[in-house]
């Protein structure tokens, strides 16, 4: 514990107030799973089945995006809920749609002995969250926020 107290010092203004929102949203976005349908998870995205033109990003929103994609990181590591792809993805668009950065996450399938599902978001030509191993799956839904 004490460990995680440190890391948590050692951090910048900026990244402890990313850590502490992405917590707060992974928490709420985790309840919402568990209580509500996906659709109306995500019935604010423009949904797709087809490849979509990510829009290109500025150096601001780039470093911001993957600052954000860090704090997920981070905070979903220390949460004692579940806080897998779907919830961090869902996380990532909602403090992102809320600094004006645009961006999509996807929905993938991989069929191995068992049927697995990933969730992965992207912001220009960054992988923000559930980068390790996306590309293993094929892409069933796209859905695409803008702002």
């Amino acid at each position: 514990m004490l460990h995680k107290v440190k890391k948590f010092s050692a951090l910048s203004k900026e990244e402890k107030k990313l850590f502490l929102e992405a917590y707060v949203i992974l928490g709420m976005t985790r309840a919402e799973i568990l209580s509500t349908s996906f659709k109306q998870l995500t019935r604010t995205l423009k949904h797709t089945t087809k490849p979509i033109v990510i829009p290109q990003l500025n150096k601001v929103q780039i470093d911001t995006a993957r600052m954000i994609g860090k704090a997920i990181m981070r905070a979903s590591s220390a949460t004692p809920w579940e806080s897998a792809c779907l919830a961090q993805s869902l996380t990532a668009q909602k403090m992102l749609k809320k600094r004006g950065i645009p961006g999509v996450f996807y929905l993938g399938v991989m069929k191995e002995n068992e049927i697995k599902v990933h969730a992965w978001s992207q912001c220009g030509e960054y992988i923000i969250t559930g980068e390790g191993g996306h590309e293993a799956f094929s892409i069933l839904s796209v859905f695409e926020w803008k702002i």
